[in-house]
């Protein structure tokens, strides 16, 4: 793995995603741009359009597309379990540990996932890390919503919050419509693909808005886990959990760069929505967004031989 082999796929994969970002930063930097409208603007629009049209468009093998389901929930639960044992000993206080959590259990598997397959590896891998991405949507807008309520609310009270995600609704739509072999009229699918283009670009901005207003935690036991356990234990694990379900080719190559992500901007999202420790959040995301070339640019090396 020569430096020039790193440098090349750094600059044809990771460095157009960022340069994107990048250019969010700068506004943030030079306009008052509310993130907070821009973010609610993407949760309740972009977001779930996004997911059902590639719900809508994804015709992978319903065997396929069990296999990088399963993997996308194991990858999941192991990440959160294991960040629940880490906060435990590390003796993080509630509004810490969900924030911990929240970071490390969602990757940024949309806006920065999906570009980076695509550029790297092609259409064939960008279908599974497609699927692996509306896996984790779904689970972002309920389990994600969920523990972040739990920040401040009653179980109930959370379990209810999650029936105000539209998300949800994208999802269930998309499926009925795949199942009965629905069409849609030509000028509602034009806009449908409008919206779900625009989507990823925007979120690489308020990516970018959000970084340019970081706020920088106090409490850095908590800064160095989240971003530690995203960027080094979420790929350790995804590479481990690839062996029993039997990832080969651009299935383990889509799925596995989504594992190595850093953490998703959405939870800034939520973590203003919910009045978690948003300082905290926006941290963890600008820390891991700064650091993941380095960790990513090698595994890109690595999974294209």
């Amino acid at each position: 793995m020569s430096l020039t082999e790193l440098l090349a796929t750094f600059a044809n994969n990771l460095l157009p995603v960022m340069l994107i970002g990048a250019a969010g930063f700068l506004l943030g930097r030079a306009l008052h741009i509310d993130s907070r409208t821009l973010g609610r603007v993407i949760f309740y629009l972009f977001s779930p359009v996004l997911v059902f049209d590639l719900l809508l468009h994804n015709d992978l093998p319903l065997g396929e597309m069990a296999r990088t389901i399963g993997f996308c929930l194991a990858v999941f639960a192991t990440m959160s379990t294991l960040t629940l044992i880490v906060g435990k000993i590390a003796r993080l206080d509630r509004l810490t540990m969900t924030a911990v959590l929240l970071t490390a259990a969602f990757a940024n598997t949309g806006n920065y996932g999906l570009p980076l397959v695509a550029f790297a590896f092609g259409e064939d891998a960008l279908a599974h890390a497609t699927l692996y991405f509306v896996t984790t949507s779904i689970l972002f807008n309920t389990v994600g919503v969920l523990i972040a309520s739990l920040g401040h609310l009653d179980f109930k009270q959370a379990a209810l919050g999650m029936l105000k995600v539209p998300t949800v609704y994208a999802v269930i739509l998309a499926a009925s419509l795949n199942q009965f072999h629905v069409t849609m009229p030509a000028p509602l699918e034009r806009a449908i693909g409008l919206a779900a283009d625009g989507a990823i670009p925007l979120m690489l901005i308020l990516l970018g808005v959000e970084l340019a207003r970081v706020e920088w935690s106090h409490s850095l036991r908590a800064l160095g886990l989240g971003a530690g356990l995203r960027l080094i234990v979420g790929p350790l694990v995804g590479f481990l959990l690839a062996i029993p379900f039997g990832l080969t080719g651009a299935a383990h190559q889509g799925n596995l760069v989504e594992t190595a992500t850093p953490a998703a901007v959405t939870n800034a999202v939520l973590a203003t929505e919910y009045k978690l420790d948003t300082s905290l959040v926006t941290a963890i995301i600008f820390i891991g967004t700064i650091l993941s070339p380095l960790t990513l640019t090698p595994l890109l090396v690595y999974l294209g031989r």
